[in-house]
């Protein structure tokens, strides 16, 4: 898989200062963007899970962990959806 790099400059010993090494901030920054992403509809959760550099049920996992939600439908799509199964349970009760 080809991939481009993105250089983030960081202050001296910043991750000191988050008590992590290098490379556990460069996978968190990765991580936390690719939730981000995902949760504003920006990246498909295959997408996200493979910029975190997770399977797709990691990613779930990780979703699960920091509070973002796996349904990521739009208010209105949602509401539309809830309001087809609504009217077709009603059409089943009646039959």
């Amino acid at each position: 898989m080809k991939s481009n790099g993105l250089a983030v400059e960081l202050p001296d010993h910043f991750e000191e200062s988050v008590q992590t090494t290098a490379a556990e901030f460069k996978h968190q920054v990765r991580v936390m963007a690719a939730l981000k992403m995902f949760e504003v509809g920006k990246l498909s959760s295959g997408k996200a899970a493979e910029l975190a550099g997770q399977s797709r049920a990691e990613f779930f996992d990780t979703c699960a962990q920091y509070g973002v939600s796996v349904f990521n439908y739009p208010d209105a799509e949602a509401a539309r959806e809830i309001q087809q199964d609504l009217e077709s349970a009603v059409k089943l009760h009646r039959q």
